[in-house]
């Protein structure tokens, strides 16, 4: 099969689509034929060696660790799933990931895939989506009636995050550029702050939030202004792992990664498929764009939510 991969840590120079050996089932795996594979920045560190100590990979190591495509092939104690099955997934992403034509997946990291999409486009939703998912109501405890602010909604974690916390009957403030605004409405904010145009400090002045979820890499005195939102008794939960252990007031701070759960995954898809989550793709590229895409991401030209075709 053909598979993007890389032999060493370096720049997007390591990256060459080449030749790889077919996966085979082992037990409790599957076989996936790959739709489509989603791109995330996190693909990038590792790739360059920057989170090693915490991802360390095996070389040659095959990239991309969201998912969506056919089982192909089921292999030895695995029940439920069987050929022809289309079905979505969040790979751990230190194993052989899905820039390539196959890619072998964990039983228990499956989910059917969403009907509500094309099969490709359904590779945009796993590990985005469990990150809004686990952050808001696993750490947040977010509840009816709250208010949440949603630093970094124009991104693919924001946009879930912004779905899933008005679903939920929270009151949204979302900050993201002017180009995310038309997208956010759509998805329900309640208020949209343009950052580029207005400090988000100068902007929320005086007002607090039941939790803040902060989706931006922020600097230490960024950080705390930010915990400083959350009202006394709330939540300040991250994604970018800032320098905070205290934000006092009885605020919980919480530092999060995502894990793959399938059953919450599951309610995802369901949830795409009741017309209550929407997956954003930005653009479809071929895999072999996989070395450009890291270079444009790198640089802040990524155009939004990639998904890779084999």
């Amino acid at each position: 099969m053909k598979a993007v991969r890389y032999h060493s840590y370096g720049d997007s120079g390591v990256l060459v689509c080449e030749d790889a050996g077919r996966p085979v089932a082992g037990a409790g795996q599957v076989v996936v034929k790959v739709a489509g594979a989603a791109f995330n920045p996190l693909d990038v560190a590792i790739r360059a060696g920057f989170v090693q100590q915490v991802f360390p990979v095996a070389f040659p190591h095959i990239p991309n660790y969201d998912v969506a495509g056919v089982i192909t092939e089921v292999g030895e104690g695995v029940s439920g799933w069987g050929a022809g099955d289309t079905v979505v997934a969040f790979l751990p992403p230190t194993a052989p990931g899905a820039a390539a034509e196959y890619v072998a997946v964990a039983v228990e990291t499956l989910a059917a895939a969403p009907r509500s999409v094309g099969l490709a486009d359904a590779a945009a939703l796993p590990s985005v989506g469990l990150t809004a998912w686990q952050s808001l109501f696993e750490h947040a405890g977010l509840k009816a009636g709250q208010s949440v602010l949603v630093n970094g909604a124009g991104g693919a974690v924001g946009g879930y995050a912004v779905q899933l916390a008005r679903r939920a009957g929270a009151i949204v403030t979302a900050t993201a550029s002017a180009r995310s605004t038309g997208r956010l409405r759509s998805y329900g904010a309640d208020r949209i702050i343009d950052y580029t145009a207005t400090p988000l400090p100068q902007a929320v002045a005086g007002q607090q939030f039941d939790v803040v979820l902060n989706l931006v890499r922020t600097s230490a005195e960024e950080t705390a202004r930010l915990a400083g939102l959350a009202a006394s008794g709330g939540a300040f939960v991250s994604t970018t792992f800032p320098d905070l252990d205290d934000a006092g007031r009885g605020v919980r701070v919480v530092s999060v990664f995502a894990r793959s759960d399938a059953g919450q995954l599951a309610e995802l898809v369901a949830r795409a498929d009741a017309g209550d989550l929407k997956i954003d793709v930005a653009q479809r590229r071929p895999l072999t764009d996989l070395a450009a895409i890291h270079d444009e991401a790198v640089t802040g030209r990524l155009a939004g939510r990639t998904v890779l075709i084999p």
